[in-house]
């Protein structure tokens, strides 16, 4: 090292010294500031500017060392060989940009390494070409250990120089990497230097040929302007650069605002890309830049992707975990760092397309019990029937409903109701085999598709599976509730040719199997399409009663025991079939109710009754029936209230006869229904009393104005000591409560006496009279009718009355 100093200190001129070492300062800088530039050009783009930054690095190591020759002072003459000096230039040049071109590259390992040992590697042989175009009067004995050092320090700092350069895009990192490669230029020649000796010479002379030093200088000279311009140039691209990169960091912080990823690529890979997207598709937390666009949307095409049409694209997104996600792309062509570039708009669409499953589901599926709804049945039917033409093979339909499902809702609510829905769907699913199908149709009907039967008679299989299931008892049902259901079977072709036909037949068979007796299955027999056409235009006569005026209203007295006269009529219901004749109200109100035409009828009657009792001159009370489809239909208040109002009557007069059934159903709605209704200003009776399930709580909790006792317990209360204990017991409640008794269905003098001794308030009955039209009870309703009424009752005028009624 001594040896090195001593070359330098006494045989440099140390201004020159200096600006050598300046001029491979800022070559150095400009190299590594190009070198940068080159990794973020493309193409063709990419070349020139690497060759630009070769031309930088090998100028710089040229012109450092011929500054150093030139500043070097030997006591000799001498001068420079062109052909080698011209040559080491261009040796320079050319292991700097193999040295530069390696160090960029991606796909060389430790190619940066290996990249700066080459350019190290060039110094060396820059320098000693250069030293062999330095022609003087005397010959260089060179110092073999400093020749090895020189050329190891050389590379070690050249092979350091372009890792840190280029470790990361910032000054501090390019002014460390400039650093390391002068250190790596000037640790070689001056060390190389230190190894040079001149020995004198008289016999050797300087040929005419060389270049003189002056002539030297001017070319180093050039070199350097040369160097100065490029850094000019260089200073000029990072200072466009950091113009565009705040462009960019600005149009980065709008682009990672939004909430859709957002990606920016070339013609084939991606050179940038907001938060969004990183989150949704890098979530391993790899950098999607620099990656094949192809690689996050394997599922489409490039030309696809980068096509020129401009319509939303629906692909799957893997990510960098591997995992898909279904997205939805809008591309359009932006102008991005100068050049036209295609933006990708990337929308996660799972839950759009969960929600678009979920209405799929909900249009083919039932929502409470998850099962097939009547569409899908339809579909399948109608596949399974195509695909059943020309076979061998049968297909079945199973109708099922449960039997007395209404008295479960009612009883329990239809929170429980709903429960045994969705309990009978799972053990008809659990007896099925792979290709049947079990739909909901509708409230507690339920359809069965059997395909691939070998004949009809294996049908009733499926039924006798479906009929073990429903007689595990209580399994999966709530506390107290039992179900049990009838099955009608239909097969096609034996039965039906077309869907529509088939499902006629399956109904009919239904509608059999529940008049027999329910709890069992009916396979299709001709005749049963008989009775079920019969009991559906049943249901269509009686939809369309009132309008064809065959509904009529008759009427039943009821009179005090105390006072022995008639206080007021309950309102009947009867149907005059032009075909069928007089019609029970047993036979038909069940079935109004069922087909739901209960609602319109309940209206009629009770604007019916109520203009009747508003006509009469007498002011007695009027009683009419209330179902339970009336009751909590919600708006029963307000249709009652729009009838006193048009017809006239007093509130006090109508009396609103209700059965437990209708409150057990559900009891916070009847008790706000009868509390409104009580608000009006009507009187409540509880109808049936003591056929229910829960007479004293109800009795209790509802604002009932009087009880009405069932006929059944009635009857026998002469004959038998249990009805009679009954009976007083009743009557004992009743005044505990402060509620006046009415008995219902008085027929014999010693059933009259018994209410007498046991203080019955009120009492309704043939031995009073039978329903009629109000006309033959005119005396009672016009006139003097009221006097009439209160007579003394004994026995004689009780039939007189139920004479003349008749």
């Amino acid at each position: 090292m001594l040896k090195v100093y001593t070359c330098i200190a006494t045989q440099h001129d140390l201004r020159l010294v200096a600006l050598a070492a300046f001029i491979c300062t800022l070559a150095s800088f400009t190299a590594v500031n190009l070198l940068h530039h080159v990794e973020r050009s493309q193409s063709e783009m990419r070349r020139i500017w690497l060759a630009v930054a070769a031309v930088a690095t090998g100028f710089g190591i040229w012109a450092t060392h011929f500054i150093a020759m030139l500043a070097f002072q030997p006591a000799v003459p001498s001068g420079y060989n062109v052909a080698l000096t011209i040559i080491s230039l261009l040796a320079a040049i050319a292991l700097t940009g193999t040295g530069l071109t390696i160090g960029i590259s991606p796909r060389i390992p430790r190619g940066r390494w290996i990249g700066g040992a080459i350019v190290g590697g060039g110094i060396a042989v820059m320098h000693y070409t250069g030293m062999a175009a330095f022609e003087i009067a005397g010959r260089v004995v060179w110092d073999v250990p400093l020749v090895a050092a020189s050329i190891i320090l050389g590379g070690l700092f050249g092979a350091a120089a372009l890792p840190v350069a280029l470790h990361a895009n910032t000054l501090k990192w390019k002014a460390l990497g400039a650093l390391v490669l002068t250190v790596a230029i000037c640790s070689h020649h001056f060390t190389a230097m230190g190894a040079a000796a001149i020995m004198p010479d008289p016999r050797i002379v300087v040929s005419a040929t060389a270049l003189p030093a002056d002539w030297m200088a001017a070319g180093v000279a050039l070199v350097s302007i040369v160097i100065v311009l490029l850094a000019i140039i260089g200073l000029a691209l990072d200072v466009r650069d950091l113009r565009r990169a705040g462009e960019i960091a600005r149009m980065q912080e709008l682009v990672d605002a939004a909430v859709e990823g957002l990606i920016v690529c070339n013609e084939t890979e991606i050179v940038a890309a907001n938060r969004s997207f990183c989150a949704l598709a890098c979530v391993d937390g790899l950098q999607p830049v620099g990656r094949p666009l192809t690689s996050f949307f394997p599922t489409a095409s490039l030309g696809e992707l980068t096509g020129t049409a401009q319509r939303p694209l629906e692909v799957e997104l893997c990510a960098t975990d591997g995992t898909l996600v279904p997205v939805e792309l809008i591309r359009h062509t932006i102008l991005y760092a100068g050049k036209p570039h295609q933006v990708f708009a990337v929308r996660d669409i799972r839950g759009r397309k969960r929600a678009e499953e979920e209405i799929h589901f909900l249009a083919h599926h039932d929502p409470l019990t998850k099962l097939p709804n009547r569409t899908s049945f339809n579909e399948k039917l109608d596949a399974e029937l195509t695909a059943h033409l020309d076979t061998e093979r049968c297909l079945a339909v199973l109708f099922l409903d449960l039997d007395r499902f209404k008295e479960i809702n009612d009883l329990f609510g239809h929170l429980v109701g709903d429960a045994v829905l969705q309990c009978v769907a799972d053990k008809i699913r659990s007896v099925l085999k792979p290709g049947q199908m079990v739909a909901r149709l509708g409230g507690d009907e339920f359809a069965v598709i059997v395909p691939g039967l070998p004949s009809a008679a294996y049908a009733t299989r499926t039924a006798d599976a479906i009929l073990d299931a429903f007689n595990d008892a209580g399994a999966n049902l709530p506390a107290g509730v039992t179900i049990g259901t009838s099955l009608g079977i239909a097969v096609f072709p034996k039965d039906a040719p077309d869907r529509e036909t088939l499902l006629s037949h399956a109904d009919a068979a239904l509608y059999e199997a529940k008049m027999q007796g329910r709890g069992l299955y009916r396979v299709f027999e001709p005749s049963m399409g008989e009775h079920l056409r019969d009991r559906r235009k049943f249901e269509h006569d009686i939809r369309h009663a009132i309008s064809r005026k065959q509904l009529r209203l008759v009427y039943q007295p009821q009179a005090e025991l105390l006072s022995n006269e008639i206080f007021g009529f309950e309102a009947l219901l009867r149907w005059d079939h032009p075909d069928r004749g007089a019609v029970p109200p047993a036979v038909f109100i069940p079935i109004a109710e069922e087909c739901g035409a209960i609602l319109k009828i309940g209206e009629w009657v009770l604007r019916t009754a109520c203009a009747e009792a508003a006509s009469w001159q007498q002011p007695l009370a009027i009683s009419v029936n209330v179902s339970a489809m009336q009751l909590h239909g919600g708006n029963l208040p307000e249709l009652v209230g729009a009838v006193l109002k048009q017809t006239g009557l007093d509130p006090c007069r109508l009396e609103l006869e209700i059965t437990e059934s209708c409150m057990i159903k559900d009891m916070g709605r009847a008790l706000t229904a009868l509390r409104q209704l009580k608000s009006l200003g009507v009187q409540i009776a509880m109808d049936d009393f003591g056929t229910g399930y829960s007479s004293l709580s109800n009795l209790r909790a509802f604002p009932f104005d009087k009880i009405k006792v069932d006929q059944s317990l009635i009857r026998t209360v002469d004959t038998s000591d249990e009805a009679a204990a009954v009976m007083r017991a009743v009557f004992g409640l009743a005044r505990g409560l402060k509620l006046p008794v009415l008995a219902e269905g008085v027929e014999t003098d010693a059933e009259l006496t018994f209410l007498r001794g046991e203080a019955c308030d009120a009492i309704q009955g043939y031995l009073l009279g039978r329903p009629c039209p109000i006309s033959d009870f005119a005396q009672h309703t016009i006139g003097n009718g009221r006097a009439a009424a209160s007579r003394r009752l004994g026995n004689h005028e009780l039939r007189v009355i139920n004479n003349s009624a008749a």
